[in-house]
């Protein structure tokens, strides 16, 4: 469902992704780790086609992202770590937007918003302007818009952002239930114990390089240790300041 092949950005000298290789399987729920400014962003940028790379190439459903972005797009639902809207709209009027952009017949639309809208607590805010709705508001919002259209692959960048215990155990269930069901899951956070609960598979990257990819079982065994949680590990591999190929 995603494939990347030699993938690479640089800005300037700067080389914030470097030859990233990454096979992502239809079900398979994907942790992508990393320390602050490792490639995380800059990886999912380019996934989204938000970012055109330096060189290589991603697909999604087997469309490239860059040759074909408006079928690598229709199957993707992106929810970004801050989410942009149109501020003068209602909830319930962002969410006939999304509806209208991927092409959701009216009435599915409506069935589908009222259900998430009972799902992520928002019912009772369809109705005023984005722009008075709190930030945590505004990101249950964004994963609402981001599930719309059932997509075949989930892009997310740090989804518990501003959410509250309740409302982020809700967003943990609906993204595993959804996996289970098929749907690809891509997260990014920083957040080890929630990748460590909910990742089939867990990817790290640091400075712009893939150090290790396999289960939390293998990454262990990697590193030689019958225990340890996801955190230590992650400290571990990214301590030093050059990264280490250490894929498993």
């Amino acid at each position: 469902m995603i494939e990347i092949n030699d993938l690479s950005m640089s800005y300037g000298r700067l080389r914030a992704l470097d030859n990233l290789n990454l096979t992502i399987g239809q079900g398979e729920f994907f942790a992508f780790l990393g320390p602050n400014a490792a490639g995380k962003t800059t990886t999912i940028k380019l996934l989204t086609g938000l970012l055109r790379p330096t060189s290589g190439s991603a697909k999604v459903c087997g469309f490239d992202v860059q040759a074909e972005p408006m079928e690598a797009k229709r199957r993707i639902g992106y929810i970004p770590d801050v989410a942009e809207f149109y501020d003068k709209l209602t909830a319930v009027e962002f969410m006939s937007f999304i509806a209208d952009l991927f092409e959701v017949e009216f009435e599915t639309a409506q069935r589908k918003t009222r259900e998430l809208f009972v799902q992520f607590s928002l019912t009772s805010y369809a109705t005023q302007r984005v722009e008075n709705l709190s930030h945590g508001t505004r990101q249950r919002l964004a994963i609402a818009s981001a599930l719309l259209h059932d997509p075949e692959v989930i892009i997310i960048d740090e989804p518990m952002v501003g959410l509250d215990p309740r409302n982020a155990r809700v967003v943990k269930e609906e993204l595993k239930a959804r996996s289970r069901a098929g749907t690809t899951i891509f997260l990014s956070t920083h957040l080890l114990n929630v990748a460590e609960e909910l990742a089939d598979r867990v990817g790290i990257i640091h400075h712009g390089r893939l150090i290790a990819l396999g289960t939390v079982a293998e990454l262990r065994k990697a590193r030689e240790k019958d225990g340890g949680d996801l955190e230590e590990i992650f400290l571990e591999m990214t301590e030093s300041d050059l990264p280490e190929s250490a894929s498993v």
